[in-house]
């Protein structure tokens, strides 16, 4: 018999602790798998949905959001081991007909650039095309007036729509639609069965519903989630937590399947963590970002995680290599980061010594900003944002939503911020648990800031 381990008698605790912590910060409802010392271990808590009363289990289903990135980079990879495409070739190489606002721009973007967040063209684009097989096609097809933000390559700014594209890539060297090539490629060699390309398989399953912030209390959504157009970048797929810790277990295992069956090479897996671009200091993320994966370095190791969000519901995902562990929490709304920031992240630590980064907080003394650097109005399809301070010296950040985002009910907002660095700055109340944090980056000829940047840059507009 294997003796017991300090983990074993954490992990046994885990049902008892996650409906404590479900409970404590009002989440609807929520799941969690730990893969520790080569063993899974789950726990469920809570509703699937609020309207309904169905109790959450360990093999319901929850959206991953942008987690998918990590599957659509999967399949990305895949193709790279099979000698159908090279990170480093052009799209137009592959995909002649690909068309931005920018043409010069769009001649220019190499896979690895869409990969790791590079690419420069507008990333928040939800345009809606349909519920067919061809929405991907038709979505990317769109694309003809897409903002370029900043040149190819610059940069980091997370990237929706170059998921998308990406998704496209993989439908014309498969000749499949994403979601058929995600089932055939990965779902099935990895035996994963609580895995739901779309809402019409996730209807067959216990499936979660997300859940907005209400006057008295999170309200379930009457939309479940966002356009296929978007699925290879989040949209819409949804799984249990379990099935989410097997397919992290493959790249853990340096590709293979759990029966030997091989679905990336060991280069592969390697090059997916391996860092490709710096990410501004914000926290909210890693400090650099790989192939599809973001990255953390602490002194304890490579952290590899993902987060994810979609209508009322959010996805956590971190992976450590150096110890073969993975935890995943999947939510549908309340506090779920307040869940995630108290009690994943803290588990994690107990499990495994290794600790995240704090996030950025109000400073008791904050830093000096130059606001003929930082002030002004920045701009994109999603927000316009302005700095700006008033007579008694407050510093404002006012955030005005629009398209899809202000269809959503997004609605402006003016935030008091405190100086965190003079090119750094944070909210001084939170938001769903978190305090928002902006950057300001790049330099025009009069010393100002090209972009704000809180994981998307936004240029100047003034």
């Amino acid at each position: 018999m294997c003796p017991v381990t300090r983990n074993d008698e954490i992990l046994a605790q885990l049902p008892d602790l996650w409906s404590a912590a479900v409970d404590r910060h009002g989440v609807p409802g929520a799941q969690i798998a730990v893969l520790a010392d080569g063993i899974m271990w789950e726990a469920a808590a809570g509703k699937l949905s609020l309207t309904t009363g169905v109790d959450v289990t360990t093999d319901s289903v929850f959206q991953i959001g942008s987690i998918t990135k990590v599957w659509t980079t999967t399949l990305v990879m895949q193709l790279v081991d099979d000698g159908l495409i090279g990170l480093d070739d052009l799209l137009i190489t592959h995909m002649p007909e690909f068309a931005l606002g920018d043409m010069t721009a769009a001649q220019e973007i190499t896979i690895r650039q869409l990969l790791s967040h590079t690419a420069g063209f507008d990333g928040d684009i939800f345009r809606d095309t349909g519920r067919g097989e061809d929405a991907i096609e038709k979505f990317v097809a769109s694309l003809d007036t897409a903002d370029q933000v900043f040149p190819p390559g610059t940069m980091f700014s997370y990237n929706n729509t170059a998921f998308a594209v990406l998704g496209r890539l993989i439908e014309k060297k498969r000749g499949a639609p994403w979601a058929q090539v995600l089932t055939d490629r990965i779902v099935t060699p990895l035996g994963l069965t609580n895995v739901c390309p779309s809402a019409d398989e996730a209807i067959l399953r216990r499936a979660a519903v997300g859940h907005m912030d209400g006057p008295d209390g999170p309200v379930a959504t009457t939309t479940w989630a966002l356009p296929r157009s978007n699925q290879a970048a989040g949209a819409m797929l949804a799984m249990s937590a379990h099935d989410l810790v097997r397919f992290a277990q493959m790249h853990l295992n340096d590709g293979l399947a759990p029966d030997g069956t091989r679905l990336l090479s060991p280069e592969s897996v390697a090059a997916m963590q391996t860092a490709q671009v710096e990410v501004p200091p914000l926290r909210n993320m890693g400090d650099s970002w790989g192939l599809g994966w973001d990255l953390t370095h602490t002194d304890q190791g490579l952290v590899i995680h993902h987060t994810g969000g979609t209508i009322g519901q959010a996805a956590f995902l971190c992976v450590i290599p150096e110890q073969q562990f993975a935890i995943a929490a999947l939510t549908n709304g309340g506090g779920c980061f307040d869940l995630y920031l108290r009690t994943v992240l803290p588990l994690m630590q107990e499990l495994t010594g290794v600790a995240l980064p704090e996030r950025h907080t109000p400073p008791a003394n904050p830093s000096e900003v130059d606001m003929d650097r930082i002030g002004g109005t920045y701009s994109d399809a999603s927000f316009d944002f302005t700095v700006r301070r008033d007579a008694d010296g407050t510093l404002w950040l006012d955030r005005v939503p629009k398209g899809i985002e202000a269809e959503l009910g997004e609605q402006p907002t003016s935030t008091i911020m405190a100086g965190v660095a003079p090119d750094l700055i944070v909210a001084q109340e939170p938001t769903a648990g978190i305090y928002p944090v902006y950057a300001f980056v790049g330099r025009q000829d009069d010393g100002r800031a090209t972009h704000i940047h809180y994981g998307r840059a936004v240029r100047r507009a003034d």
